[in-house]
């Protein structure tokens, strides 16, 4: 059999196997993924709203929100495009600080107030999402003047040239104030009064957006043409894969989210200093992406889960929690090289496909089918072949 009759026979043989698979449709996945979050938020609501989470145990959640959005931002420029960045703690401080400084400015303008914050006003949610959105839009234009020189490299020099960006980014937030000759990022000690509005709920809420938004994206045609530049450069741009233009939409939109991360951060520190945002903050990300496994997006909402809540657990043994969590890196590096999860991805959908079809997934399923007709189609010519001896003898 010649190889395109060899496709053809594949494709046929993968027809009535797609259609005898129970699959959902995908309205009835959004809607589950919908549910879930739902419940996640009212159980994570009732239990603050019920005392069973204190109010350091709430901060410690809405930094595990942020690191989350972090973690899964960076996976896109370094995960899906293959590329090794080292400065988005300079976009999530450029995102923080434009957040904070919009929202402080704008809070008279508007007649917002520190308590309108908690209890949430119309107002003060526009001025919330208004902050957000700024944030990451001044995010995403330093990445968009930083990736279009430094994308033109490749592996430790991208990983040099990002690096000195976020240094420099760094020090203009220290000494922008006396080159302007008014205050606006607080200079050394940092900016200060940056109102409460950071909460569970609004976290929650920005958590679940971005990664919806990243997911559908790397799940769209831009997403597959990333992906394919990181399989091979040379392949997707002989495919006609516009190779810069897909990169720097990759470090643009990473960096948006970067800042969206900086502007909830600012909200739930209250305090915006340059030294917070210095080289090894990238490189604490960076090690939640590569912990949780290159391209995994839930390898990266569990490793910045990890890696946010260990360090706090163990402020008992202050003295060695640095030890100890540099241990628990190097044996999940020795026994874990690929990650956590490696490029694996979670899907409730396909969990409750599984066990609509008796435990199976799509490939099994379809590999069981053509299974069958490759051995009905043997039988058949073993009979065929059977019935042909006979009559061609009888003939002789």
């Amino acid at each position: 059999m010649t190889a395109s009759n060899a496709k053809k026979a594949t494709a046929q043989a993968s027809a009535p196997a797609a259609s005898g698979y129970r699959s959902l449709s995908m309205p009835m996945r959004y809607l589950i993924n919908t549910v879930l979050v739902v419940i996640f938020l009212v159980v994570g609501e009732a239990a603050i709203d019920g005392g069973l989470v204190s109010r350091y145990q709430t901060g410690v959640i809405e930094q595990i929100g942020i690191y989350i959005i972090m973690a899964v931002s960076l996976n896109i420029a370094t995960g899906y495009l293959g590329q090794l960045p080292l400065g988005h703690a300079g976009f999530m401080s450029v995102g923080g600080y434009s957040c904070a400084i919009f929202i402080m400015r704008m809070m008279d303008v508007v007649g917002v107030t520190a308590r309108d914050f908690t209890t949430g006003t119309p107002a003060a949610v526009m001025l919330f999402v208004a902050g957000l959105i700024f944030g990451g839009i001044m995010a995403a234009l330093c990445g968009l003047i930083i990736g279009i020189p430094a994308l033109r490299l490749k592996g430790d020099y991208l990983a040099i040239i990002t690096l000195g960006f976020a240094e420099i980014i760094r020090v203009v937030m220290q000494n922008i104030d006396s080159v302007l000759g008014f205050e606006l990022t607080g200079g050394q000690k940092g900016l200060t009064g940056i109102p409460s509005y950071t909460n569970f709920l609004n976290t929650f809420i920005v958590v679940a957006i971005c990664l919806f938004l990243i997911h559908t994206m790397m799940k769209s045609r831009h997403g597959r043409a990333i992906l394919s530049i990181r399989d091979n450069e040379i392949a997707a741009e002989s495919c006609g894969v516009n190779i810069t233009y897909y990169k720097t939409l990759a470090f643009v939109v990473s960096a948006f989210f970067a800042g969206v991360a900086g502007g909830l951060y600012a909200g739930c520190i209250g305090v915006m200093a340059p030294s917070k945002f210095g080289f090894m903050k990238s490189v604490e990300i960076l090690v939640m992406v590569v912990l949780g496994g290159m391209g995994s997006m839930l390898g990266s909402v569990i490793s910045a889960t990890v890696l946010t809540i260990l360090p706090e657990a163990l402020r008992a043994v202050a003295d060695y929690r640095m030890v100890v969590y540099a241990v628990v890196l190097i044996l999940v590096m020795i026994f874990r090289p690929e990650g956590l999860m490696g490029s694996y991805d979670f899907s409730m959908s396909r969990v409750i496909e599984r066990l609509l079809n008796h435990g199976k997934s799509y490939e099994e399923y379809l590999d069981e089918q053509n299974a069958a007709l490759e051995n009905g189609g043997a039988v058949a010519v073993e009979a065929a072949a059977a019935d042909a001896g006979p009559s061609k003898g009888g003939d002789a």
